[in-house]
């Protein structure tokens, strides 16, 4: 089902349907950036104990876990672009009603652990739609530099924009960085609820069908498909590293690297700005290499910047690392996406990014835990090491699927064609 992005068509339109998602999903993600930076700083002014302080974060990845699957099949299943904002209606109302408790000085650790759980539940259905929902906004031809241009929106508001935002807001009241969230949330609902989308060319059901078998069939379909297969396997892989980088980048940078606060600081802005050039990139890259190329190019660098990371033991040699790592992650992070939707049926996107999303999330904590062992046995620069093996691995695994590729042909991103207004 090899898929090629025809001559004729550049990137989606910003009028009409994308540019309202557009502005939703980076909305969304600068609220989203204000919630998560507010709430530890939340966590730690109610308790002093790591573990429970820690719980608040493991409630980010255990629904995931969880449903994951379940909200793929229910995406598959229902209206896409109602689910979406429905979900956003919710957790708006959610959060709303958190910072209301937080200002009348009822914030609990138990309400935090609730909030964090509740929001990454109704996480797995809006993230699982959206995927889905791309494809009836834009030409699948399109598909790569609109997920370029949704991916660099929101990096750029939820790690450039949103931090500095926050103490100012933390300076009117602890209330107000969830008050703002709440705030994003709906608004995004009302530009979800307002797209007009094309008709889903989704066949009815089969009789007696359940969500388990519909769960069953989106597994074997992908794992099915050598490419998406191989592209599955090596995300995992990558986030595995992934996470034993950033569990102890601040114990790598501080100790090992012997820098300070600013020192971290400057290597998460450079991991930032790395990917924000990711994203202008991305699609370029994919013209030249196919998805699946680049893919293997991004994982390449992203192996040579790991081991100059832990390696070199000087500031300079992270800040590269770090600026290289984020603009391949962002390269990654584009066409696999991509990759994923355009090969995937229409009937089982939802099914399929859901397995994506699952399956690469369990990679998190798995890093964190092997990450944290790796550097107490071996050094606080082995976690830096330790991705560099699995993130060649993943590249490893990459290669036979590689002709199941084609590359891709399109005129410059720039090139304001696409679908017109819906």
């Amino acid at each position: 089902m090899a898929t090629a992005e025809a001559a004729g068509v550049g990137a989606p339109a910003w009028r009409g349907g994308f540019g309202r998602l557009w502005t939703a999903a980076v909305v969304s993600r600068f609220g989203d950036a204000l919630r998560t930076t507010a709430l530890p700083l939340l966590a730690v002014q109610l308790t002093d104990d790591p573990l429970i302080i820690a719980s608040v974060t493991a409630c980010g990845y255990l629904p995931w876990l969880l449903f994951g699957l379940l909200g793929g099949a229910v995406v598959d299943r229902v209206d896409q672009r109602r689910a979406m904002w429905s979900v956003d209606l919710v957790r708006g109302l959610l959060v709303a009603g958190f910072a209301l408790a937080v200002g009348l000085g009822h914030a609990s650790i138990p309400l935090l652990l609730v909030l964090a759980f509740s929001l990454t539940t109704l996480q797995t259905l809006f993230d699982n739609a959206s995927t889905a929902l791309l494809p009836s906004l834009v030409q699948r031809e399109a598909l790569g530099s609109a997920n370029a241009r949704l991916m660099t929106g929101q990096q750029l508001a939820g790690s450039l924009l949103a931090g500095p935002v926050v103490p100012l807001l933390l300076a009117t009241g602890a209330a107000m960085p969830f008050l703002a969230d709440a705030g994003t949330y709906l608004l995004a609902a009302a530009l979800v609820a307002s797209l007009r989308i094309r008709p889903s060319e989704r066949g009815p059901r089969p009789a007696g069908s359940t969500l388990r078998a519909e769960i069953r069939d989106g597994l074997r379909t992908l794992w099915g498909d050598r490419a998406l297969r191989a592209a599955c396997v090596a995300t995992v892989l990558c986030n595995i590293g992934m996470g034993a980088l950033i569990a102890t980048l601040v114990l790598h940078v501080t100790h090992w690297l012997h820098g300070g606060h600013a020192a971290y600081a400057a290597a998460m802005t450079a991991y930032a700005a790395g990917s924000l050039a990711g994203g202008f990139v991305a699609q370029r890259i994919a013209r030249r290499t196919g998805r699946l190329g680049a893919l293997l190019l991004a994982g390449t660098v992203q192996t040579l910047s790991l081991l100059l990371t832990g390696a070199v033991r000087h500031l300079a040699g992270l800040l590269v690392g770090m600026a290289l790592l984020g603009a391949m992650g962002m390269v990654w992070n584009v066409n696999q996406v991509t990759l994923m939707q355009q090969r995937s049926p229409e009937s089982m996107v939802g099914r399929i990014a859901s397995a994506f999303r699952t399956a690469s999330t369990s990679g998190a904590p798995i890093g964190a835990l092997l990450g944290g062992a790796v550097a107490g046995a071996f050094g606080l620069n082995g976690p830096a090491l330790l991705a560099a093996v699995l993130f060649a691995l993943a590249v490893t695994s990459l290669i036979p699927a590689r002709k199941a590729d084609v590359p891709v042909v399109a005129p410059d991103d720039d090139a304001m064609t696409g679908h017109a207004s819906r």
